[in-house]
């Protein structure tokens, strides 16, 4: 049985913006060893109306929120992945019991 540890995964929120224009990047970072690391990245733009009102904290949170979105769509294809090549019972000869021909 494999035994589940305790572990802390990194999400790092870089926001830049240009005019009217803002980007975040939303990065996540994980690393059980050192040969473990894994990162993934999401990104998010909003861009302000010019009729509208100068606050740049909506574009930040407009930003980041839809590159976290965008994060969370990658990681889940990344356990997608997974478990498409990792889960699942093998047979005797070390073959999927539940992959088709």
């Amino acid at each position: 049985m494999i035994s589940m540890e305790d572990k802390q995964w990194t999400v790092r929120i870089l926001i830049t913006e240009d005019g009217d224009d803002t980007r975040a990047e939303a990065v996540l970072t994980t690393q059980d060893t050192p040969e473990d690391l894994m990162a993934v990245t999401g990104r998010g733009v909003a861009h302000r109306n010019p009729v509208d009102r100068p606050i740049p904290e909506i574009g930040d949170e407009l930003a980041a929120s839809r590159a976290l979105e965008d994060l969370a769509i990658r990681l889940h294809d990344v356990a997608s992945d997974d478990i498409v090549n990792m889960a699942g019972p093998a047979d005797r000869d070390g073959s999927r019991a539940w992959e088709r021909p």
